[in-house]
């Protein structure tokens, strides 16, 4: 049995069925209906009308039990040093446990307490010593902040 496929649609035509157009330039096409006849004769573009073999072809449909789906790719993590600790640090402070790493934090905050009262009391020591160096004299806010002192003028 001989079948055509239809020049529009591209489903097949089998016989007795079907219609014929023979274009001015003696070129043959086949159409299973009157619709797929209509649509070539408007000049309608068969990948954009969703029925067609060709749109269906184009935009990948009905064919995937051929086809088993393409698998993506797992990403995987790289555990990488960062600027000022080693990855053997980082691995150890993740594996650490809470308790230690609360008891870590503590000793951390106290220290940086005590180191910022001797930083404010060898300040007030510093202003004391310079308190008592300028006594009795008036400084001008420019001479305590450091600028030269004017030559003193005497009069007559």
């Amino acid at each position: 049995m001989r079948t055509y496929d239809d020049t529009f649609s591209g489903q097949r035509i089998y016989p007795g069925k079907g219609k014929l157009y023979v274009r001015g330039d003696s070129k043959v096409f086949r159409f299973q209906c009157g619709k797929s006849e209509s649509l070539f004769l408007q000049r309608k573009n068969p990948r954009r009308i969703s029925w067609t073999v060709l749109f269906r072809r184009q935009h990948r449909k009905g064919i995937s039990e051929e086809v088993a789906k393409k698998r993506t790719r797992r990403t995987v993590k790289a555990q990488r040093a960062i600027v000022g600790a080693t990855l053997d640090v980082i691995k150890e402070r993740r594996t650490m446990r809470p308790e230690a790493r609360s008891a870590a934090r503590q000793a951390a905050i106290k220290e940086s307490k005590e180191k910022k009262q001797a930083a404010a009391a060898a300040k007030k020591a510093d202003k004391a010593k310079n308190a008592s160096a300028t006594k009795g004299r008036i400084v001008p806010k420019q001479g305590a902040k450091g600028a030269q002192q004017k030559a003193a003028i005497h009069s007559r």
